[in-house]
């Protein structure tokens, strides 16, 4: 199965249990629907003797129950053999039925199934199109070895049969048959490119994604079709809009020309609302080829812009994808406004369309920087979507805006969602970073926050304020005395950690401190964190280096408590840092350089976007979602220096009369 599209799991299962919903819905009366989910259902053994009954009234009540059994996800495979007796049945409310039953257990059950496989082909026969196409998805639910010269033989007649509902079935019974026989691959190619010709809309997108799943890289097939593609889009369901497009996105990097060219302006875009004439001229003058879109490259982007309004929220995804991946960046703002109307949708759907907007949102903030607003987080978010929100808001913040977020970072400190909260303090760590003009606002008011009744708060203040001060620690040396007089009230092991680091990196800008908090520690380090306690360690060395007379035996007596500690890494760190800096006759050449091992100049922390390397990953994909490269997922090449020629994309009129004849 696929992983390219989030939604194509939906798509490629859906589709066919959509159709069978559809079909089983037909055959039950309005009146009995509430009869059919009761949990008052007669046993197993009731139904089967209504199953062999000679009354077809009998027949298909026993189906109903049956299949509102599978609805409400009971087992129902024990009927295996008494349902699958009625395959032959003359009534075809029971037949459509049974054909439900056996598309959902014939995997299961695959001897059973075998035995009427006979009546399966005739069924392939069958002047209702319904029973033609059921009787396909029953033959490619048997996952038989055996039996695939029948399935292929099958599918062959099914693609070209008259019904595209049919036609449509066998697009989907290729995805099955090849998982099952991978070597049928080439009979396979060859049905796809038949139906790839196919006009209608309801084939479209079945096979597509048939073609998406057995042979992706077989991009030739796709070039006398794409005009045809492009202008069916609009009319295809919905999930197949969805495959169409990224397989087309796919194709469009492979046969275009990268519109992204630095100083190269559209043709048919004009200038600038902003740009003189003369600004106009002198750039013209510069350019040596101008950029002309390739027309079926606009064709692309021109027909897949009204899918923007689309109610299915992954149609929207698909085109914004689309243009993010292929459209020239001036007109790739379109999708901002469709992608925030996105966010009024269940909380799932907006998971995935912020961790896009978060990708996006790095490198082009101009696209959503008018609907900043709209990324406030709210009461009743999630914590997931907040935190998602704040990464949003943090990739717009600039020096216009920031007075505003900054005010709007204070209120969501206060928020009881713990979580939320420390997020927030980091966020406004990232905003010191990004906007060095902010960066002396947010160091003091991430001071106040030490004074926070909520620990966690004052933690997470605590460890963002230090990697603040790495960035510059000279100027901040009342700071750090501050947070020295904390290590009486937090009791987070991480805040403790970071507060004893700092000062062991600037013990020599706070001299008078220093020793005093070392004395302290050494009082309480058999009850403190395993985490604490290397740091403490750290700490005794560098003033064991700096400021020997007064605290040679405090660091003594620390190294001989470590000595002893239950936990080894605890002694294997006080081993290691006694050999460093206490000189005795075993001491190596590297005890000469203990000082500039312990207090060499560290580089700052870079507090950057966790969305940072997802770009590599194409938009709206799972393996975009997880940030990992997932099974099926299929790359986006890079643009092509040259064009390829698109003659090939041109249908001979002969063919089209063929066609159409």
């Amino acid at each position: 199965m696929s992983s390219n599209s989030f939604p194509y799991n939906e798509q490629s299962g859906g589709g066919e249990a959509t159709e069978l919903g559809q079909e089983a819905t037909s055959t039950i009366s309005p009146s009995g629907a509430f009869g059919l989910f009761s949990s008052d259902l007669k046993k197993n053994e009731d139904l089967k003797q209504m199953l062999e009954s000679n009354k077809d009234s009998a027949k298909l009540d026993a189906m109903k129950r049956i299949v509102g059994m599978i609805a409400k996800g009971k087992n129902a495979s024990e009927l295996f053999p008494a349902v699958v007796k009625n395959v032959a049945s003359k009534n075809i409310e029971i037949k459509k039925l049974v054909y439900v039953y056996l598309v959902r257990y014939a995997e299961e059950q695959q001897d059973l199934a075998l035995l009427s496989i006979s009546t399966f082909q005739r069924a392939l026969k069958d002047p209702n199109q319904l029973i033609r196409a059921s009787a396909l998805r029953v033959l490619s639910s048997i996952r038989v070895p055996i039996i695939v010269p029948i399935m292929m033989l099958a599918i062959k007649e099914a693609s070209a049969d008259l019904s595209p509902y049919v036609r449509k079935n066998a697009a989907h019974a290729i995805q099955k048959l090849y998982s099952l026989d991978p070597e049928q691959k080439e009979m396979l190619i060859e049905v796809i490119e038949k139906l790839l010709k196919d006009k209608s809309t309801l084939v479209a997108g079945s096979v597509v994604m048939a073609f998406e799943e057995v042979c992706p890289d077989r991009i030739d097939l796709i070039h006398k079709n794409y005009r045809k593609l492009c202008n069916l889009l609009v009319d295809v369901e919905e999930w197949g809009q969805v495959v169409i497009i990224h397989m087309l996105t796919r194709y469009a990097r492979t046969q275009f020309v990268s519109p992204w060219k630095e100083g190269d302006e559209l043709e048919d875009n004009g200038k600038n609302f902003y740009e003189s004439d003369d600004d106009q001229k002198e750039k013209t003058d510069k350019k040596k080829k101008p950029y002309t879109m390739d027309p079926d490259h606009r064709l692309l982007i021109r027909n897949t812009k009204p899918l923007l309004q689309s109610r299915n929220a992954a149609v929207v995804m698909a085109v914004a994808q689309l243009y993010w991946h292929i459209s020239p960046k001036s007109e790739a703002g379109i999708i901002s406004k469709s992608l925030v109307r996105l966010l009024r949708s269940n909380r799932e759907v907006q998971y995935i369309v912020l961790q896009n907007i978060a990708t996006m949102s790095i490198q082009r903030k101009g696209m959503f920087e008018p609907y900043l607003k709209s990324f406030y987080v709210r009461s009743t978010d999630p914590t997931m979507i907040k935190t998602l929100k704040l990464e949003i808001l943090t990739n717009l913040a600039n020096e216009a805006n920031i007075s505003t977020l900054l005010r709007e970072f204070q209120t969501y400190v206060k928020s009881q969602d713990k979580q939320f909260a420390a997020a927030t303090i980091q966020t406004i760590g990232r905003c010191a970073t990004n906007i060095l003009e902010v960066t002396d606002t947010c160091l003091n008011g991430l001071v106040c926050l030490l004074s926070n009744r909520d620990e966690i708060v004052v933690a997470e203040s605590v460890v963002v304020i230090k990697k603040l001060l790495q960035m510059q620690p000279a100027q901040h040396g009342e700071i750090i005395k501050h947070m020295a007089k904390l290590l009486d009230s937090i009791t987070v092991p991480v805040a403790r950690a970071s507060i004893l680091w700092l000062i062991g990196e600037n013990c020599e800008r706070v001299p008078k401190i220093a020793p005093d908090v070392l004395r302290k520690m050494a009082k309480s380090f058999t009850s403190e964190d395993d985490l604490v306690k290397l740091q403490i360690l750290n700490l005794g060395a560098k003033l064991y280096l700096t400021n020997s007379k007064q605290t040679k035996l405090l660091t003594q007596y620390i190294l001989n408590l470590g000595k002893y500690d239950q936990n080894y890494d605890i002694r294997d760190r006080t081993r290691f840092i006694r050999q460093l800096i206490v000189p005795n006759v075993k001491s190596g050449a590297l005890s000469k350089y203990a000082k500039k091992i312990f207090l060499a100049q560290k580089p700052a922390p870079l507090l950057e976007s966790p969305f940072k390397d997802r770009d590599h990953f194409q938009l709206g994909t799972l393996s975009h979602t997880l940030n990992i490269k997932a099974t099926g997922y299929l790359e986006l090449s890079n643009w092509p220096e040259v064009a390829p020629d698109p003659s090939v994309r041109n249908v001979e009129v002969i063919e089209l009369a063929l066609v159409s004849g």
